[in-house]
């Protein structure tokens, strides 16, 4: 497959290949960036590394932290459960009681979020929805957290240890909206919240109710993505910050598929008509071809013209990264079960 050559800064230009099911994903290694980005192909597989230094060290501070602590709430993105979990994360706290909070459930496939609750019931891990801006699910997360401990308050409480806080983790990848879910649980408004994949900077402890204290601490990202699908969902929901990957790529893909999962809520949003896609889809050429016309398509829709008349494939392509992440598209879950 070819993806067609883009102009970039400099008066550089850059052709992506692209081989089926193995992307080789070139860096913008003019720009200064705060990360060690490595991508490279070797034997099918993708690997990126991306790994700050304050990440490493916050894994150090999780594993003391989680001496203090009762149990962990894990933050997933609820439109992509098993990429948004972190590995490490998952073998550090494999003996600690756990309840798994799918977040921006509000931005992700009713039907498929059923599924995904009963994926991690039949794994004996208590998991709810939450939509941390309108605040559904804050109070089914404190009463499922209250339950699961509840044995272990008696125990306490058998041996005149009356009143002992529940002391609880939240742990998280960047951008899965940690702070956004710890000011609604704490009902405050004090701290910051960022757009950008790990804002989040300190740890504090941050008193929930009379039975449960919460220690914060950032969100960490683990240093290698050995599947290229796992990189891909995470540029989809901006975990991975944009300036790392090309844009347009990423929008390919996405656009993909959206063609084979959401086509109808595509086509609506963009006014595309399906026997258009359908048609454009069949043609004699190869996939991408076909795929990248309907991108085009979609950027002149919305006026991304460049003089000459040309489609402006940046431009395209952001606005479709954009509106999915901001849920504009409709309720969509990337990974399905």
């Amino acid at each position: 497959l070819y993806h067609p050559p883009s102009q970039l800064p400099g008066g550089k230009i850059i052709c992506f290949c692209v081989k089926i099911y193995n992307i080789n994903y070139i860096i913008n290694t003019w720009k200064k960036i705060e990360l060690k980005v490595i991508i490279m192909n070797n034997e099918n597989k993708t690997n990126i590394n991306w790994y700050p230094g304050h990440m490493a060290k916050t894994k150090k501070q999780i594993i003391q932290d989680l001496k203090l602590i009762d149990i962990v709430i894990e933050l997933l993105d609820a439109r992509i459960p098993i990429s948004s979990q972190n590995p490490n994360i998952a073998e550090i706290t494999k003996n600690k009681k756990k309840i798994i909070v799918l977040n921006k459930c509000d931005l992700s496939d009713d039907r498929q979020n059923k599924l995904w609750i009963e994926y991690f019931k039949k794994k004996n891990i208590p998991a709810v929805l939450v939509d941390s801006n309108s605040g559904k699910g804050i109070d089914e997360c404190i009463r499922q957290i209250e339950k699961i401990m509840q044995v272990d308050l008696d125990a306490h409480a058998e041996k005149g240890r009356t009143g002992r806080k529940i002391r609880a983790m939240i742990l998280g990848i960047p951008n899965v909206g940690k702070s956004s879910f710890i000011n609604r649980i704490s009902k405050r408004t004090t701290a910051g919240v960022g757009n950008k994949p790990g804002f989040t900077k300190q740890k504090q402890w941050i008193r929930i109710n009379e039975k449960i204290e919460l220690l914060d601490t950032p969100g960490v990202l683990w240093p290698k993505f050995e599947s290229e699908e796992v990189a891909l969902h995470l540029c989809f929901t901006g975990t991975i910050k944009e300036e790392i990957l090309d844009k347009v790529e990423i929008a390919y893909q996405l656009t993909k598929f959206l063609l084979e999962n959401y086509r109808t809520k595509l086509c609506e949003r963009y006014k595309l008509d399906e026997n258009y896609v359908e048609e454009t889809l069949n043609q004699d050429q190869p996939e991408n071809n076909n795929i990248y016309e309907i991108m085009l398509e979609i950027g002149k829709k919305r006026g991304c013209i460049m003089s000459g008349g040309r489609i402006d494939e940046e431009k395209t392509s952001r606005l479709i990264l954009d509106e999915f992440k901001n849920g504009k598209l409709g309720k969509m879950t990337i990974e399905q079960t």
